[in-house]
């Protein structure tokens, strides 16, 4: 056994970028419950197969319940460095074809997927058409009366920059504080769809969802875009609209320090839009 075998004498780092369809998983995070499946408990089997070790694996965003990801991503480390081969094909020859492994790449130990984050991007997809889509079943929400699309962009620029997010936060939530910055927050329409479009340094929990429910009572025509703001004001959530479904929510992509080596490129659903 050589020397980067031992394994009490050696450590390696693998990031991995990770796509998946939630529509059937209790989320990404493992729960204590062996009936409720989750991306994290398929992706730690799969790895712990190939490392020949049990593997813990750390994400950069934890996704609720039927949320989708185009470009999770996450780290664990191991006491062999498979290659990436291994890491990318074996993983995804042991894993259910709604999850995928789409790159791995070796990193030093000061490399973590969570706190190494400089920012999250997310999409949120309305499909606008009278009668529901099968094809898009699961993978977007569904609008049947057109929407006020630059009215919900309008309000959305009230998100924007650092501020307390409590109208917006879940109620379980156990960040120790609901301030965030968002970066940029735009609504646009491309073809049949709505797209709104949020980048931030990190989100609270149900948060994109929780601004969408917002945002939809908006375009709905039920509220004006001033709304927004006194919504942000009252620091409130029950004065807020109810939770979006999950179902058009992805994420699309983490931006780390160019130090990492890791490319910030925005991983569209690519069966639903074709560009930005």
């Amino acid at each position: 056994m050589s020397p980067t075998e031992q394994p009490n004498q050696c450590k390696h780092r693998i990031a991995l970028g990770i796509e998946y369809d939630g529509s059937n998983y209790s989320g990404w995070q493992k729960q204590l419950s062996p009936q409720q499946q989750t991306i994290q408990q398929h992706v730690e089997r799969a790895l712990s197969k190939i490392a020949d070790h049990e593997v813990s694996v750390t994400c950069a965003g934890r996704t609720d319940a039927g949320v989708h990801a185009t470009c999770q991503v996450v780290h664990f480390d191991c006491h062999i460095d498979r290659g990436n081969k291994a890491w990318v094909e074996g993983s995804n020859s042991l894993l259910p074809k709604t999850i995928r492994v789409l790159w791995s790449s070796r990193q030093n130990e000061d490399f973590h997927a969570r706190f190494s984050a400089l920012s999250r991007r997310y999409l949120y997809l309305i499909y606008q058409r009278n009668v529901e889509s099968t094809v898009f079943a699961g993978r977007v929400s569904h609008e049947r009366k057109a929407l006020n699309c630059d009215a919900m962009n309008q309000a959305a620029q009230f998100l924007l920059g650092e501020q307390d997010f409590s109208s917006f936060r879940a109620a379980g939530c156990q960040s120790k504080t609901a301030n965030r910055c968002i970066m940029h927050a735009n609504v646009y329409r491309q073809g049949g769809f709505i797209v709104f479009d949020v980048k931030a340094n990190a989100f609270l929990q149900h948060m994109v969802r929780n601004v969408m429910g917002s945002l939809l009572k908006i375009g709905r025509g039920e509220q004006d875009p001033e709304w927004f703001a006194e919504l942000l004001a009252k620091k409130d959530r029950t004065k807020a609209a109810a939770t979006a479904s999950p179902d058009g929510l992805y994420l699309v992509a983490v931006e780390y320090p160019a130090s990492f080596g890791l490319k910030p490129e925005m991983a569209l659903p690519g069966m639903l839009l074709a560009s930005q």
